[in-house]
């Protein structure tokens, strides 16, 4: 993940339409919706590879500034469509079999590497594979009603899956994390906030409106400085402290070349609010 890439390398996306999920861009903020409401928006081969993609492109999209991902209808996603997915792993060999669960982790790699923040808009049921887009969204907002569920044991599987036992302990903490992983279990909507996995609780009828407000805000900020945030929050994970603030202090000094920063002292002097331009 880059906060900046050449300009010969930019790109737009005006215009374009997925085939396995909807993309709407509201202003600086994008908004992918899940479409298969009467399934519970599962995941298809096809929607997890799509996916992997125009998170990796919109590394290369300056227009982009916040993502909004969501669900149609009242639920996020169930995960791995039983019949699409689940049925065809079970006929598969080895090396098929890590193909994919390669491919669905480079998905979780794609988001994180993706340089606009990404807010997860939560309703219903949020199971799976579903759950894991929003584990590693950076932002959560859901509703009282929503159910989160890593919910691999339940099929025979182990819990780590897509980066679940690096991520999700760095959420809600290890005990919790064993507690989810381990029993499949739904987690409520009330309960994740009191754990952390929930930024923000809001009414189902208010749901995407506060998550794209909420992103328009994010959006205004600097766009660049956002991306080195978020790219640090990644990379210190696997730091000591003392790396983490040599880095810090490289990354500061980067984004103070930029203009933003020269624009925010000029707003201040002459006592305005600045506008950033993501450079």
């Amino acid at each position: 993940m880059t906060p900046h890439l050449a300009s010969g390398n930019r790109q737009s996306l005006a215009g374009h339409v997925p085939q396995h999920f909807l993309w709407q861009q509201l202003g600086a903020v994008g908004v992918i919706t899940l479409n298969r409401p009467e399934r519970k928006n599962p995941l298809t081969f096809e929607s997890y590879a799509e996916l992997r993609d125009l998170f990796r492109r919109l590394a290369y999209v300056d227009e982009v500034k916040a993502i909004v991902i969501q669900g149609a209808g009242s639920n996020f996603c169930s995960g791995g469509d039983v019949h699409e997915i689940i049925g065809p792993l079970t006929g598969m060999s080895m090396p098929d079999l890590l193909a994919f669960t390669r491919m669905t982790g480079d998905l979780v790699k794609a988001m994180r590497a993706c340089p606009q923040p990404l807010i997860a808009a939560i309703d219903g049921v949020c199971a799976g594979a579903g759950a894991i887009m929003a584990m590693a969204s950076d932002l959560r907002v859901g509703t009282a009603r929503s159910k989160t569920a890593f919910l691999f044991t339940r099929v025979g599987l182990a819990g780590c899956d897509m980066g679940a036992c690096a991520m999700l302990p760095r959420i809600v903490g290890q005990g919790r994390a064993s507690d989810l992983l381990y029993s499949g279990r739904s987690l409520g909507g009330e309960e994740a906030l009191a754990w952390g996995f929930l930024n923000r609780v809001v009414a189902p009828d208010q749901l995407l409106d506060e998550t794209l407000k909420w992103a328009g805000e994010i959006a205004t900020g600097p766009s660049f400085g956002h991306a080195m945030t978020k790219r640090m929050l990644h990379q210190e994970w696997s730091m000591g402290v003392d790396e983490a603030i040599e880095s810090e202090a490289q990354a500061q000094a980067i984004c103070m070349m930029t203009q933003d920063f020269h624009r925010a002292y000029e707003a201040f002097v002459v006592k305005q609010k600045p506008v950033f331009q993501g450079s």
